[in-house]
């Protein structure tokens, strides 16, 4: 390039075209995401996508609210359903039912498919509705508290350090004496049994449980309870392989978790999300690279997840994201400012799509800064085009099929083929009711537990037998030495003076037998039977 054209302005943007068209053709299949823009003009010839080969490497989907992410989801999900790739979605706002009506064309459509070269045709895709619990439109879906373990727990009741050591204790000790902890109210007798004159000597070999933890453990689950927060833990557990499935036509089967009924919960749907991954994690064999995904998972309302988080915590995040590549699966966040999601797990989302950011004030400036810093060198100016983006209009850079990031292209998005807006509830309902989960998970199963079995111990304890009257003619006993006073404030238990050892940490992480089958934890305390 001579140094005149360089300075010719259209000599630029023409370069800048030619890179990306370059940096996006790419051999094998992949997802459109729109077409590139210079100077505010879309360029059909131009066509900015993500090779299939590479979702597996994760992403990140950002924007301020209202400037188009959710559109974003659906046309990814529709053309990785499209091309036989399962998805998950994690629908929020109750916005992406959707994707099971076919578009209705408009002025809008037409226009914008016009304008990036979109053959623009109306079309439902396979559709699968969940809830959790039952709350909401959708099959019910549960996990066993078991299964969820304490990491992920201590996050959803807000437990502090010392606090989630002592929970991983009970499950410990519940893992190892066959006490399936199926649901709260299983969680609640175990803890009130150890710490109870019956249940102490129990952990005599482990160590003690303040009966202040306990507490404050029993109250947490009392009012996590009062919450409602029952109808999402017991059996029949939810089953993540159920998501892998693809429709009779070959399409992959779009998963929709319906979350409208508990957004005043984001702990505990957002931890459920993570509890989805960790499970796909223990349960997946290694496949590598593969041309294609085994399934996406769209992890909406992703600050949620990270808000108020150890660092114990976001570590177990940051390793579960980067080995589950490895397994098949693509990870994409979605929220509204990268700064959300920590540097660690940032660093192992490749595939970047940006919508507007806005920079109302110094704190949104400095998140505006930081954004643009994670963007490889472009010929836009992106702190300004980041905050000028209109809707449906994003900043892309991806992975190609040989790991290199590609040129930023500013985007100008397709629409998505399925209704953007809500499918008829009637609609929903019929989908739900003939689909083969339902009469998979739709009735609870309340077998023995922990509850039944401690019940049964406590009740088999014979009462200590009464002492015997004193003989008239035997002298009277002396009177007993007085108890040493009670110290005013508690002592902590054993526990909290070793929760920091490796030993300990190493214990919570062995194997226990419940019912006779081996029960493993994962990097978040997840477990499942091996079988």
């Amino acid at each position: 390039m001579t140094e005149n054209a360089s300075a010719d302005p259209s000599a630029q943007s023409s370069e800048q075209l030619d890179a990306i068209r370059a940096g996006y053709s790419f051999t094998g299949g992949a997802l459109l995401f729109g077409a590139a823009v210079i100077d505010g003009t879309a360029h059909p010839d131009a066509p900015v996508k993500v090779p299939l080969a590479t979702l597996n490497r994760h992403g990140l989907v950002a924007g301020a609210t209202g400037t188009g992410k959710t559109k974003t989801l659906q046309l990814m999900a529709e053309q990785l359903s499209g091309q036989g790739v399962p998805v998950f979605l994690a629908d929020i706002k109750g916005d992406l039912s959707g994707m099971a009506t076919a578009g209705v064309a408009n002025d809008r459509i037409t226009s914008r498919s016009t304008e990036v070269g979109q053959q623009w045709v109306g079309t439902a895709y396979p559709t699968e509705f969940l809830s959790l619990g039952g709350l909401g439109q959708g099959i019910p879906i549960r996990a066993t508290i078991t299964s969820f373990g304490p990491t992920l727990l201590s996050k959803v009741l807000g437990l502090n350090d010392t606090q989630e050591s002592s929970l991983g204790l009970v499950f410990h000790y519940a893992d190892s004496n066959g006490l399936a902890l199926l649901d709260i109210k299983d969680l609640r007798e175990v803890v009130s049994f150890l710490t109870s004159d019956e249940g102490k000597a129990d952990l005599k070999g482990l160590g003690g449980l303040s009966s202040a933890t306990a507490g404050v453990i029993l109250r947490e689950l009392i009012a996590f309870s009062d919450q409602g927060a029952d109808a999402f833990f017991g059996e029949p557990e939810f089953d993540t392989a159920d998501l892998l499935r693809t429709a009779a036509d070959g399409k992959g089967l779009v998963t929709c978790l319906e979350l409208p009924a508990v957004q005043d919960r984001p702990a505990l749907f957002s931890t459920f999300l993570m509890w989805m991954l960790a499970d796909l994690f223990h349960d997946l064999p290694e496949v590598g690279d593969a041309d294609k995904p085994k399934l996406v998972f769209f992890f909406d309302e992703a600050h949620l997840l990270f808000a108020d988080a150890s660092k114990a915590f976001l570590s177990a995040i940051e390793q579960t994201v980067r080995l589950i590549r490895s397994k098949g699966v693509g990870v994409f966040f979605v929220t509204q400012s990268p700064k959300d999601v920590p540097s660690g797990v940032l660093a192992q989302l490749g595939n970047r799509v940006q919508h507007a950011l806005r920079a109302y004030t110094p704190e949104d400036a400095k998140a505006l800064k930081a954004a643009v810093s994670t963007y490889p060198h472009s010929g836009y100016d992106l702190e300004e085009l980041l905050t000028n983006l209109g809707t449906g209009e994003a900043v892309v850079t991806v992975l190609s099929e040989r790991g290199a990031p590609t040129p930023v292209a500013w985007t100008r998005m397709i629409a998505p083929q399925s209704l953007m807006a809500p499918s008829d509830p009637a609609l929903v309902t019929s989908l739900i009711a003939a689909s083969s989960l339902s009469s998979k998970y739709a009735a609870v199963v309340d077998r023995e537990s922990a509850y039944e079995k401690l019940q049964a111990r406590l009740q088999a304890t014979p009462a200590a037998p009464a002492a015997p009257a004193p003989s008239p003619a035997a002298p009277a006993p002396a009177p007993a030495a007085p108890k040493p006073a009670r110290p005013a404030k508690e002592q902590p238990g054993i526990v909290e003076q070793v929760v920091q050892s490796s030993a300990f940490k190493s214990a919570l992480r062995s194997a226990g037998t419940v019912l006779g089958r081996e029960i493993t934890r994962s990097i978040f305390g997840t477990a499942r039977r091996s079988r």
